[in-house]
């Protein structure tokens, strides 16, 4: 499992004295008022910064990180990931999982099938699907609901699922 996960990215720079609009890769961009610090990938390395202000503009958040007043001071992060230890996560409820741990699981289907491996998580509002690969390369779609998804084991590597009728044929 990782041990960061992306919260989000900046997309630019927000006005001269040192904002930058970041896109939220969290379910809940509100959270960001909660954070007091982020974890930079600068692309050299990590850089922990600390939260001075939060706002929000349409789908964005701004943030203004306490040391960075101007623009040419943050304009170079432009494109980079924000992270957070998973301590600071929010909490799961039973039988949720974070996208980063669910990619790479090996699919199963409830006959002991080997499906093939999760490769993607597209979320469409009403309910997640899964993209799972199969062995000759195409593509299998899974809706995120209990009918379909028997078990998620991460320490295994496992997802248990059960293909409704028709499902393969798509």
């Amino acid at each position: 499992m990782e041990e960061m996960l992306r919260v989000g990215v900046i997309s630019s720079t927000h006005g001269v004295k040192g904002e930058v609009k970041v896109f939220p890769t969290t379910d809940d961009p509100a959270r960001f008022k909660e954070l007091e610090e982020v974890t930079l990938d600068t692309g050299k390395g990590l850089e922990r910064l600390k939260i001075q202000t939060v706002r929000f503009f349409k789908n964005m958040v701004i943030l203004k990180f306490e040391g960075y007043d101007d623009i040419n001071e943050i304009e170079k992060y432009k494109g980079r990931d924000l992270l957070i230890y998973r301590d600071q996560a929010v909490e799961l409820k039973e039988g949720e999982h974070f996208i980063v741990d669910l990619i790479g699981l090996t699919v199963v289907t409830d006959e002991g099938q080997r499906l093939g491996v999760l490769k993607d998580v597209l979320q469409t509002g009403a309910n997640d699907v899964y993209v799972v690969e199969v062995e000759s390369g195409k593509e299998v779609m899974i809706p995120a609901i209990k009918p379909c998804i028997l078990d998620v084991d991460l320490e295994a590597g496992l997802m248990k699922v059960h293909l409704l009728e028709g499902l393969l044929e798509l």
